[in-house]
């Protein structure tokens, strides 16, 4: 295996391949191989882009019927029957069960792009320019995005001043006894605080890139009413976390909370291919005809997967319940290593599929990602200090694969902490995975 004409042409900004330096030459489900034959268990996803796996086989038959139709791949904003075919799907099976009267903006094809189109229509909506975001945050590195998200390893790249935000403390931030909702009551209240009123609120209900933080309910439900109160939109960045993530399609659905505008990308076109929505209620389109474009923004061919996936896997409520058994599953397994290797100082947290474990020691959980790859398992870390180990498994994962994946994760903890391994409750952890605990 040679990696040598990355090194020679590619640029220093390369990232994954530094964690993950092989060859990968074909994927199938929750599996990847190299050139080599080698096969990995992905409990990376494309960074949540992959919640389907990888070629699922109804996504693939979508791609191959579509590209031998000859359909429309790039159109723009103009009328296609693949947009026509996704909106009516997307509608039905997704908004209309939710009681959900959004719009769609069809933004170009990247997370990013969604974001700055939500911030620069809430901007021009409420004729404001301020905009709260929170610590650990993460909405993208374009140049309003960036200015939202909190790591300064994305910031100090900028090479720009990043202004027109107010940072304020996530749930939790402060400690697990301080309601933060409390702190920016007082800073919207109070006129000699220094905050400019803010056009919008913009949160990730699971900060996935900020460290697997997760907002409790009824802080989501206090936020909400802390918009209506001080007259700001509610935007909720759901790239990562949403697309059933979570265990529901929306991952803010069980707080009972109704954004003004969400954004959507990641895992929105099933199969990888770039795609990416903005939705708003019906009164805040106040966009006039072109005045937010891009060139990509009608990826036809991610229209068709998307249908497609919502159509196998959003059809009941089936699939959401599996995802959260699963994510139950991963929550007992990471929880049994918390208990029973406290050399590590470990903790758990996570909902859902969007699970992670935190260690003090960013170079513990650094040499901890290192060994589970080369056992063969593909994972990423994440936090401030990337101090997470962070596990997004395709939602779609077989629940053998899943536990050996999660025991590769518990045999490289026991080798690098050099301790002896102990046995979990296998009888309660199997149990619970089969739904009869």
């Amino acid at each position: 295996m040679s990696l040598k004409i990355f090194d020679r042409m590619e640029s220093e900004v390369r990232g994954y391949i530094r964690s993950f330096p092989v060859l990968f030459t074909r994927a199938k489900g929750a599996q990847l191989w190299d050139e080599e034959g080698t096969r990995y268990i992905d409990f990376f996803s494309g960074a949540g882009t992959l919640n389907y796996g990888h070629n699922h086989p109804a996504l693939k038959e979508a791609v191959l019927e579509y590209v031998e139709s000859d359909g429309l791949v790039h159109g723009l904003d103009m009328a296609t029957t693949a947009k026509k075919e996704f909106l009516e799907t997307f509608g039905r099976l997704i908004l209309n069960p939710r009681a959900m009267k959004y719009k769609v903006q069809f933004t170009g094809p990247t997370g990013t792009n969604a974001v700055e189109a939500a911030l620069k229509l809430a901007r021009q909506i409420k004729g404001r320019s301020n905009i709260v975001s929170f610590t650990n945050g993460f909405h993208g590195v374009t140049g309003g995005s960036l200015a939202a998200t909190g790591n300064a390893k994305f910031r100090d790249a900028s090479g720009v001043a990043l202004g027109n935000v107010t940072f304020m403390p996530y749930d939790g931030y402060l400690g697990d006894n301080i309601n933060t909702i409390e702190y920016i009551e007082r800073m919207l209240s109070d006129s000699s605080s220094g905050v400019d009123k803010p056009a919008a609120v913009i949160v990730e209900t699971v900060q996935g890139e900020g460290g697997v933080n997760v907002a409790g309910h009824r802080w989501l439900r206090d936020l909400e009413q802390l918009c209506r109160r001080h007259d700001m939109l509610l935007i909720v960045d759901d790239i990562q976390a949403g697309c059933g993530r979570t265990g529901t399609f929306f991952s803010f659905e069980p707080s009972g909370i109704k954004p003004d505008i969400v954004t959507l990308s990641k895992s929105l076109s099933g199969y990888g291919l770039p795609m990416a929505l903005v939705l708003m209620n019906p009164e805040l389109d106040v966009w006039s005809p072109g005045a937010h474009n891009g060139t990509f923004r009608g990826n036809n061919l991610a229209f068709a997967t998307a249908k497609q996936a919502i159509q196998s896997f959003w059809s009941s409520d089936d699939f959401g319940r599996e995802v959260t058994r699963k994510g139950k599953m991963i929550e007992m397994w990471l929880q049994h290593i918390v208990e029973s290797y406290p050399e590590g100082q470990f903790s758990a947290r996570g909902r859902g599929m969007m699970q992670g474990l935190v260690s003090e020691d960013p170079e513990l959980t650094a040499r901890i990602a290192a060994e589970v790859f080369a056992n063969g398992v593909v994972i990423e870390t994440s936090g401030s200090r990337d101090e997470v180990l962070k596990i997004l498994a395709p939602l779609v994962i077989d629940e053998d694969l899943l536990r050996k994946g999660l025991d590769v994760i518990e045999q490289s903890i026991v080798s690098v902490l050099g301790v002896k391994r102990v046995q979990p409750d296998k009888i309660r952890v199997v149990n619970f995975a089969r739904g009869t605990r």
